[in-house]
């Protein structure tokens, strides 16, 4: 029955009472477009960090110790421990390439059969790196699709040739296929900034480079939860058979990216702090709101105490007025950001997220200012004197 009152009295003054509902709504808007941008950018960091192959361990040699290298030796010794379920070797140079006349900035690296696994490729057109390519050092090359819309605007070009600036000078190599990593959105949204991608077998990256050792060896564990103990192993495995102490760092990248996940909260649930400013401002609109109501309706509020109504009554009433006010500001607010959010994500391409421990926070803090700028009007509505009331 309050509930039915509070909602013909808001009504009667539709104009104001629609208002005082969109302050609410723009201070919910704007923490709900912050928390659900929020919860959608840390979900698609999160999966392209692991296509990248954050989920596996990156061993290098210690920036301190310059007589360390990485050889086959490492690589093999590695692959031996117990715990460890895959591990590639890797090399990778900052180049540039030629295509069609253009000369493209590119990020090549060396790998074996493996990257498919470790670093999540997936060939769209034509094939990855096998054994054979890296036994016989061959000359081809997997490029990124982002690189290959760039060169001939389209994906699939299979078959062509392109030369590669390495030691010294440019090498002709042949395209055996177009993949999609998981840098591939990174890729796609950071176009002018993000070099292309190249991949060719580890052995012809050697050759041409002059070298046998390897920058950085991937490790694919078995089980990421014992990564620790594996750790321990691992470095002093290698310690032991290069003969020294504290040679080799080995990276967990799969707690670094735990790491970004809990700053990309943080800053999240920041930006929608400040965004929560604007409803308690909101409150300020509801308290005006409420205070005009009880001034308009001082006479009926001494006819309905003069028949017997009690002060817990008219202050119940407005307090619910107060309330659902705000929760009413706070379902459109809720709903125009759900909608902006997802229509976002429709045109960015990315799966659609959402918080709903920030919805339920934001309709549950739009109640209680409700409640609490709500109280001073209710209490002074029910602390009128009936006699007094009358006469006004």
């Amino acid at each position: 029955m309050t509930i039915t009152k509070s909602l013909v009295n808001i009504f009667r003054s539709k104009t104001r009472s629609l208002l005082t509902m969109a302050g609410t709504a723009v201070g919910v808007f704007a923490v709900v477009l912050i928390s659900t941008v929020g919860a959608v950018g840390t979900s698609e960091v999160s999966k392209t960090l692991v296509t990248m192959g954050v989920d596996t361990l990156l061993i290098q040699s210690a920036e301190n110790v310059v007589s360390v290298k990485l050889t086959d030796n490492d690589v093999s010794a590695v692959r031996e421990i117990d715990g460890v379920d895959d591990v590639m070797p890797l090399m990778a140079s900052m180049t540039e390439a030629k295509m069609l006349s253009r000369r493209l900035d590119c990020y090549v690296w060396g790998v074996d059969k493996s990257a498919d696994r470790l670093i999540s490729l997936q060939a769209k057109h034509g094939r990855l790196i096998n054994n054979s390519d890296t036994a016989a050092r061959a000359r081809v090359c997997v490029i990124d699709e982002q690189f290959a819309l760039k060169s001939y605007g389209r994906s699939n070009i299979v078959g062509k040739k392109l030369s590669m600036f390495l030691g010294g000078k440019y090498h002709e190599f042949e395209i055996i296929g177009v993949a999609q990593s998981g840098l591939s959105s990174l890729q796609g949204m950071l176009a002018n900034i993000m070099p292309g991608f190249m991949y060719i077998p580890i052995t012809t990256m050697q050759g041409l480079c002059g070298r046998t050792t390897y920058d950085k060896i991937a490790v694919k564990l078995t089980d990421m939860n014992s990564d620790q103990a594996i750790v321990s192993k691992i470095t002093e495995r290698l310690d032991l058979i290069n003969h020294c102490t504290d040679g080799y760092i080995c990276n967990n990248l799969l707690s670094q990216k735990g790491q970004l996940d809990d700053i990309l909260t943080i800053v999240t649930t920041a930006l929608s702090l400040v965004a929560g400013i604007s409803l308690v401002v909101s409150g300020i609109s509801v308290m005006t709101t409420m205070m005009m109501s009880v001034g308009e309706r001082t006479r009926e509020i001494g006819i309905k105490k003069a028949i017997g109504a009690r002060k817990r009554d008219i202050c119940a009433e407005f307090l619910a007025e107060s309330i659902i006010l705000t929760l009413m500001g706070s379902v459109a607010g809720i709903s125009a950001g759900l909608l902006v959010s997802g229509v976002g994500c429709l045109i960015a391409a990315v799966p659609f997220s959402v918080n709903v421990g920030s919805l339920l926070i934001s309709a549950t803090a739009s109640a209680a200012i409700g409640a609490v700028f709500g109280a001073y009007p209710a209490a002074k509505a029910a602390g009128l004197k009936p006699a007094e009331a009358l006469r006004m």
